[in-house]
This record gives C-alpha cells, structure tokens and sequence, in this order.
C-alpha cells in the first residue's frame, strides 16, 4: 500500500506537469474502485454524488458524516484522493483550517473548500473573508507531515453571479493567499477558461461538461479537469429511466447490455 505521504508527493506532481489529467469524482466505495481499475491516476470526492446516495440535497451533508464517507474512499483504493469539502463547514477560517487538519486525518492528499456561504440570499462570502478562510486552510495544510494540495474554488458562476471579472480577481486573491489549485466551477466558454488560465500563475481545475475535451482544455493550459456530481446523476437517471420503463410500460428492456452479475463479481474480487 502506498503512504499518505508518498500519495501526496503523487497527487502534487500531477499537477506540475504537461497536460491536462482527469480526476473523476465517485460517490461511494464500489464507484471509487470501479474507477481505480480504470486507469485513472487520482480521485477527488463528490459533495452533490455523496449526498444524493444517502438521500439528501447536495449541501445537506455535515461535516463528520462527509469525512466518514471520504475515509470510506481511501480505504477502498491505493489512489491519491482529495475530497470536495464545500465550505469547509462553517464561516470562520480557523474553522476551515480545521477541516483541512480533520481532512488529513482521514487520508485524504487534498480538499477543495469553495467561498459559498450556503445562504441563498447571501451566497458568496465577502472577498476578504474568503481570502482570509483560503489562507487559514493554507497555513493548515502547510504544517501537515506531506504535501496537501489545497484547491481553492470560486462559486459565483454556480450562484448565477456570472462575473468573470470578480471570478479572477477572487482566484487571483486566493493564489495569493497560497492555494495550490484554483477552480471556478460553473465556466463552460473556452475564452472565459483561457482567461482564467491566463490570469493566475496557479494549475487551473475546470469541471468538464458536455461541450468540453480533454484535449480542446489541455491545448489552452488547463491542468486538471474534474466530472463532479456528473457520474453519480449518470447512474441516478439510468435508474430513473428504468424505473419509468418498468412503471409505465411494464417492461424491461432496459437491462439490454447492462454489465453482468458476474463481470461485477471478476470486477470486486481484483
């Protein structure tokens, strides 16, 4: 089994090379290891993936059942992981500097922790102190035993704050505050990522869509590219689909080419 810390220095050099990697985002155990024997060199949690499998809103997670879950994660593959921590669970950055040492504690390499308040009416903190709560996180991570990548994420184009402006300068003041990674979830118009990446001298995390490549995304300089919520609500609605089928039509011909019980079995017994 690899160590915590050699699992850091990994996850840290995939960020400081060529090219784009794909770190794509399970939402429980048998996900997280179906997506290991894949290929892929590292794995990042899903706030939104965890939260629809135990049934609740994407946000609707507290912290101590979300780091029971990332445990769960890393104890199921040899891979670095680092964990989608929302807020950091709660406003004050000496709270999220203790997200980040609890983080740590339960083997993951790296967290995100995004400047969304949580209130609808108030949705994106006050700049300075989201800068203040990136750099409480980014002392914490510092005084770790191994490297920890501290990903720091703006959210104003998922709170329809589509301010592409406010969006660097934000990101501009978190790689000043020492984030490793700066990530602003929401972008989809390659000139508004080749802006990004263009401004900050930090590697850039975008989450893929639908009209987005590996390849079109490596070619502007982008480093990381995450799925987030995307496999889970991938499986959710193939079973939506085929609960619908069997509801309204009485049939089953969804199950037409689904992987077998055995090939699951080959699968879990590696």
């Amino acid at each position: 089994m690899t160590t915590q810390a050699e699992k850091g220095r990994l996850f840290r050099a995939l960020h400081e090379r060529e090219g784009a990697f794909v770190i794509p985002n399970p939402w429980d155990v048998g996900s997280a290891r179906l997506l290991a024997q894949f290929g892929f060199e590292a794995l990042a949690t899903t706030s939104g993936g965890f939260a629809f499998s135990i049934a609740k809103p994407d946000g609707g997670v507290g912290r101590d059942a979300m780091m029971a879950h990332v445990a769960s994660i890393v104890s199921a593959v040899d891979l670095p992981v680092s964990g989608d921590l929302e807020n950091g669970y709660g406003d004050a950055p000496e709270v999220a500097a203790e997200t980040v040492r609890i983080a740590a504690a339960s083997g993951l390499v790296g967290c995100s922790i995004e400047d969304a308040t949580g209130n609808a009416d108030d949705p994106i903190y006050e700049r300075s102190l989201a800068t203040d709560r990136i750099r409480a996180a980014v002392e914490a991570a510092g005084a770790l035993p191994f490297p920890f990548t501290l990903t720091a994420r703006c959210e104003n184009f998922l709170h329809d704050r589509k301010d592409l402006e406010d969006t660097i300068q934000r990101l501009l003041a978190y790689q000043q505050a020492g984030a490793n990674v700066l990530y602003a979830p929401g972008l989809t118009r390659m000139e508004d990522i080749g802006a990004v990446v263009s401004a900050v001298e930090r590697p850039v995390n975008v989450l893929a869509t639908a009209q987005l490549s590996v390849s079109r995304l490596a070619d502007i300089g982008v480093r990381r590219i995450s799925v987030g919520s995307a496999l889970a609500r991938a499986a959710y609605t193939a079973l939506l689909n085929a609960a619908r089928e069997i509801r309204d039509q009485g049939t089953f011909t969804y199950a037409a080419g689904t992987v077998s019980t055995h090939d699951f079995n080959a699968m879990f017994r590696l």
